[in-house]
């Protein structure tokens, strides 16, 4: 049996926010994709008006909360290669089908277009509320858990 070992780069940056003048760091590479790819869940609205900033970047559409919809971290986004697919998460017991909509920008922040937040994390899957909800989390623990995910 053959052996491979798979070696991830990651690209650390640090990008200055001119308001704060805050240094964050910056990512163009995400961990290895598996079946069971290690992440952290957080909370984002797709919805017009939303903490989302601008349409999303796969279909430059609005998304309704109540549809399972996430953006992933740069390097998991691809380019758009999983634009429109759907990926499975998985957190205590349960999991959820969601569809990728959207980039959550780990090279970039604190601009216009990602509604002035600093950049994301490198191993980022950002989701709507129904995501939430389809994982049994108490509304009182939104905001940042530790789950797995893989492409459907």
């Amino acid at each position: 049996m053959k052996r491979f070992t798979i070696q991830v780069f990651q690209l650390n940056q640090q990008k200055e926010d001119e308001e704060s003048s805050r240094l964050y760091t910056t990512y163009r590479c995400s961990p290895a994709v598996t079946n069971r790819t290690k992440a952290t869940l957080t909370l984002n609205s797709f919805e017009k008006g939303g903490d989302g900033g601008a349409p999303s970047e796969c279909d430059n559409q609005y998304h309704s909360n109540d549809k399972p919809v996430v953006a992933l971290s740069t390097g998991w986004y691809n380019k758009g290669s999983r634009c429109l697919n759907y990926i499975n998460i998985y957190s205590s017991g349960k999991s959820v089908r969601a569809m990728v909509v959207d980039e959550c920008d780990s090279s970039m922040g604190c601009d216009k277009d990602n509604d002035y937040q600093p950049p994301c994390g490198h191993n980022i899957v950002d989701a709507s509320q129904a995501v939430w909800k389809a994982l049994g989390v108490p509304r009182n623990q939104w905001g940042e858990i530790d789950v797995y995910w893989s492409d459907a």
